[in-house]
């Protein structure tokens, strides 16, 4: 017997383009840096998905906006077998996708562009698979290139997909960004042309908004799909002002060349708050901001060091000082308000001496090394740069010297991934709500080298995490992620620092907004007044 699921419903821009906001209705966003792409298959960045995920592209599996809860997108209903290991999806028929300059498609979206989508990443014979580096962080680190058996075409409207075992999470995933569906057509016409990369630099999609152009670090622009599967988008253009300072994008707000950003300096927040032109929304968020040691590098292979480190940090002087407010210390590597939480574990206290005595059992002395702070703002950490500086001193009174390290965000992601930080800043916000989210994607051995950023392959906690995702009891899981949480204290690969608090400035002429609990920007079902 089968289980069937039914569908469950800039630079600074000018003045002028503002005021023609009101006729045009373009909404103007102020983000926070430039995206690595526009191809989510091969990024984990949030600005990355923001430009190109969440605008240009659908999923099988998407999130009602707002809100936590699973819907279907372009697939319209699933079958599960009795033994969990395939799933039949039927697939939305009469989907367009965009019509560009270089591509104009001959037929609706079907069964050969899911296939397609998931082939490149999976399958290292695929034309396409080595195409823009071949790197497929996000699909190697949920664990799906290893749980993919294959995946066939029913028919036009129907796929199967084939797993090696039972994965309580496999659905969700499909709802995350890097599965966004690409056009096989698309890709088959830039092949012949001898031009793969442009699938990835110029993007087509079914979602909701066309790419027009981009200028790096100053500005993307794009218009609505006018075939959009769910309607047209109420606005007509989108403009993404990329302004990384964020003190610059709160002036922008203020004087009305944008119409909301991200991320706002937590000192600003009073004089936001204090305007009668913008409403500051807030939100818990489903995030951790934290410190990473690579275990792969002396003496960070110590769990004796990495403790000491923990223990050297005072924490609460850096919720103080970095988040004003806005944030709460984190002891453990997923959210308080997300499920399988384990409340009972104790975080490691502010210690220098107990610190030092560690280091000096592990025979460690004059240490030196490089704490790498991330260039750009993002929910989990305000201010990455001060953060740093305050660890740093923490250090230095345990004996400890750094050298505070920073590249432009691309490159930041590109070179932590490839491990060649001894110490690095950098946080996660839910992509699903579940536990593997953070425990798996982040710190699984089968992320090592892709999310897993600090290398961390531990036996007994990856066997924990691997049992959860191969049952549905929700009370079983939830019992085997604390467990997990537990060896994940113990071994200190990551010194947790906080979960913060959403905010958004938002201008009342925006209507309709959402904060998006997984910490994306989603502007279909947005409106402007007037």
């Amino acid at each position: 017997m089968k289980r069937r699921i039914p569908l469950v419903s800039m630079a600074a821009l000018s003045v002028a383009l503002l005021a023609g906001a009101a006729e045009a209705k373009t909404l103007i966003y102020c983000s926070e840096g430039s995206p690595e792409g526009f191809n989510p298959q091969m990024f984990t960045a949030g600005t990355t998905f923001d430009a190109s995920s969440r605008q240009i592209y659908n999923r099988l599996f998407d999130r009602e906006r707002g809100t936590t809860n699973q819907v279907n997108a372009l697939a319209e209903s699933f079958e599960v077998s009795d033994d969990g290991k395939q799933y039949t999806i039927k697939l939305r028929q009469g989907v367009k996708f965009q019509t560009t300059a270089a591509f104009t498609p001959s037929r609706d979206f079907n069964a050969d562009d899911v296939v397609f989508t998931f082939e490149r990443m999976h399958d290292k014979n695929n034309p396409y698979n080595k195409v823009g580096g071949g790197s497929y962080e996000y699909f190697d680190g949920s664990g799906l290139a290893t749980l993919l058996d294959k995946i066939e075409k029913v028919d036009d409207y129907t796929v199967r997909f084939h797993i090696k075992q039972p994965d309580a999470t496999f659905i969700p995933v499909l709802s995350m960004d890097f599965a966004s569906i690409l056009s096989a057509e698309y890709a088959d016409q830039m092949l012949k042309a001898g031009t793969p990369d442009n699938v990835d630099q110029n993007p087509v999609g079914t979602g909701p908004f066309q790419l027009v152009n981009y200028q790096k670090d100053a500005v993307i622009r794009y218009k609505a799909h006018p075939d959009y599967w769910q309607g047209p988008a109420k606005l007509d253009s989108l403009v993404f002002a990329i302004t990384p300072d964020a003190s610059v994008r709160w002036q922008k707000v203020k004087a009305g060349e944008c119409h909301l950003m991200p991320y706002p300096n937590p000192a600003d927040l009073p004089a936001m708050k204090a305007d009668a032109n913008v409403t500051v929304m807030e939100q818990e968020g489903l995030n951790v901001g934290y410190l990473g040691f690579n275990v792969e590098t002396k003496p960070f292979d110590d769990v004796r060091v990495r403790q000491a480190l923990n223990k050297a940090i005072n924490k609460q002087a850096i919720i103080d000082a970095v988040y004003q407010g806005a944030g709460v210390p984190a002891k453990n590597p997923m959210p308080p308000t997300l499920w399988g939480y384990n409340d009972a574990i104790e975080d490691f206290p502010y210690d220098p001496e107990a610190a030092k005595k560690l280091l000096a059992d592990a025979g460690v002395s004059g240490l030196s090394t490089q704490i790498w702070a991330m260039p750009v703002q993002r929910p989990y950490n305000p201010n990455a740069r001060r953060m740093a500086e305050l660890i740093q001193a923490d250090w230095k009174a345990v004996g400890v010297e750094s050298e505070i390290v920073s590249f432009e965000w691309g490159e930041y992601l590109k070179r932590t991934q490839a491990g060649e930080a001894p110490t690095f800043m950098l946080g996660w916000t839910a992509d699903i709500a579940d536990p593997d989210n953070f425990l798996g994607v982040l710190l699984g051995c089968a992320a090592v080298g892709n999310t897993n950023r600090a290398r961390w392959c531990d036996k007994d906690f990856d066997s924990l995490i691997t049992q959860a995702r191969r049952i549905t009891d929700k009370a079983e899981r939830t019992k085997l992620y604390a467990d997990a949480q537990v060896v994940f204290k113990e071994q200190a690969p990551w010194v947790t620092i906080a979960h913060s608090v959403v905010f958004k400035p938002v201008r009342n002429e925006v209507v309709d907004f959402r904060i998006d609990p997984f910490g994306g920007h989603i502007f279909y079902g947005v409106d402007l007044k007037g």
